[in-house]
């Protein structure tokens, strides 16, 4: 069998590294590796890929930079000759990126199966570019691999049981991914105190809207009143800080590795972010976790007790903060335990 993994963001990788680990100790599977280059990192170096226990992409395809359009009609068509030549069997997506929907239309255009994996999940808030690019890869994908049982019900609510298509509970790869690299986590060279709260801002829908800035700043700010905050500074938070002088009384760091982020997930107190990833890394190292947004793809860790939605609501920030309760019970069930590369790889197996 031969499967082709379409790749385009460093997230991506780390997730992949979990199914390509577990493809190594099939010697019946060949995974050829694209990468489309829509994330343009300079954190992927080869060291990247040998300290993440990650194979290297046979083909990169150096496309970033561009309109939503132009670099999902230029992936399609680089990612269509790529097929040509490589002939698999089963074409493999991630999530939600431009990189995932381009992989799935030029496979399922060829009449290649394309297996999804993060399937399932909705925002249900289609301003997101990552709301549509999820919807039509799992519209058009055969094998749908979701990390939790609220992805299916969103793909059964939706009539995805007349589709010409199977739903697999499989847990989240990203879980597999933790627990991997807990054991491999790195300090980064900074000063941390003993319950620090490890937060992040990045996300445009707070970064170029400069009232939930300030706001979100500012409850911060409020919090390292009475313990160290710690923010892994975005390059383009950061200019938008700088520009508008929006003061911080917090500890602001240069960007961190995945290692590193590992470290401060472990030994931080608490959560506040307003990313996809980290709301679920969070869970998986036993952390509340409040989340700078209106919305979320993980729903089951609100409905859970382990998460609050805030959006950017200064004082609601400061109550969620100061008052919720939340659950301490923490456990494998809603994640599949670490064990999701596995039952993705057993199942296309049996095909």
């Amino acid at each position: 069998m031969k499967i082709v993994t379409i790749l385009g963001a460093r997230p991506q990788f780390i997730k992949a590294g979990s199914v390509s680990r577990e493809i190594a100790k099939h010697h019946e599977i060949e995974e050829v590796i694209v990468h489309t280059g829509q994330h343009f990192d300079q954190n992927m170096s080869d060291i990247f890929f040998e300290e993440m226990r990650i194979p290297k992409p046979d083909y990169n395809l150096d496309i970033n930079g561009l309109s939503h359009g132009a670099m999902t009609g230029q992936m399609l068509e680089k990612i269509e000759k790529v097929l040509l030549d490589e002939k698999p069997d089963w074409v493999m997506v991630y999530g939600d990126t431009n990189s995932t929907l381009a992989g799935a239309l030029a496979a399922s255009k060829l009449h290649i199966p394309v297996a999804h994996i993060e399937a399932g999940l909705r925002s249900f808030n289609m301003k997101m570019p990552e709301e549509i690019n999820r919807i039509l890869t799992d519209r058009i994908s055969s094998k749908l691999f979701c990390p939790s049982q609220i992805a299916i019900e969103n793909l059964k609510k939706e009539g995805f049981e007349n589709f010409d298509c199977q739903i697999y509970k499989s847990g989240d790869v990203m879980q597999d991914g933790a627990l991997f690299y807990a054991n491999l986590a790195q300090k980064p060279d900074f000063d941390f105190h003993e319950g620090f709260v490890l937060s992040t801002v990045h996300r445009a829908e707070n970064t170029d809207d400069l009232d939930r800035l300030k706001a979100i700043i500012e409850a911060l700010n409020e919090i390292a009143k009475e313990r160290q905050v710690v923010l892994p500074i975005h390059p383009r938070t950061k200019a938008i800080l700088g520009r508008e002088k929006i003061e911080v009384k917090f500890d602001l760091i240069d960007p961190v590795g995945y290692l590193s982020m590992v470290w401060m997930l472990k030994n931080c107190s608490y959560v506040i972010t307003d990313s996809g990833g980290l709301q679920k890394e969070a869970y998986f190292f036993q952390k509340p976790c409040l989340t700078l947004r209106d919305d979320t793809e993980w729903w089951e860790l609100i409905e859970n007790g382990f998460n609050v939605l805030v959006g950017a609501d200064k004082e609601k920030i400061l109550d969620v903060y100061r008052n919720f309760t939340f659950s301490q019970k923490f456990d494998d069930s809603l994640f599949g335990g670490g064990k999701a590369s596995q039952m993705i790889i057993e199942n296309l197996l049996k095909v």
